[in-house]
């Protein structure tokens, strides 16, 4: 089995570090390092890697001021739990960046938010749920 490591420049390691557990319902844990921290699923799977602007010297990684943070990144994630997902990103943020819908390609319910740095990230069902509402305004339609 091959897997990548998705690793995204921060301003702040462990605070990145403990909204990223918190969005994905993790036990709270430090990262091991101040400049870098691996999120890591239940199994030990890592999830994303977190690296702190300007350490080691990483030519895409020298500073949030070269680029804007996330352009042509999509950080997208598949989820078991989404409606409990759903709870904890709104938990995290002001507002959503898309609100719950299908999506027409995978069939799945998903929803959008931006982390501490500005990263656009999808969380999106793992399986379809043909009965799911997710929208805005569901408690409204049953109020």
């Amino acid at each position: 089995m091959r897997r990548t490591w998705t690793i995204i420049g921060v301003r702040d390691v462990p605070g990145s570090f403990k909204w990223y557990q918190s969005l994905f319902g993790l036990p709270e844990a430090a990262p091991a390092h101040d400049y870098f921290g691996q999120v890591l699923d239940s199994d030990g799977t890592v999830l994303l890697c977190l690296h702190a602007w300007g350490a080691h010297e990483h030519p895409s990684l020298t500073s949030p001021d070269h680029a804007q943070p996330g352009n042509g990144l999509l950080l997208f994630f598949r989820v078991d739990d989404f409606d409990t997902a759903l709870i904890r990103a709104r938990a995290l943020v002001a507002r959503l960046e898309d609100e719950p819908h299908r999506n027409p390609n995978t069939e799945t319910m998903e929803f959008s938010l931006r982390d501490r740095d500005g990263y656009y990230v999808t969380i999106s069902a793992l399986s379809r749920s043909p009965t799911a509402d997710h929208g805005p305004t569901h408690a409204e339609n049953h109020a």
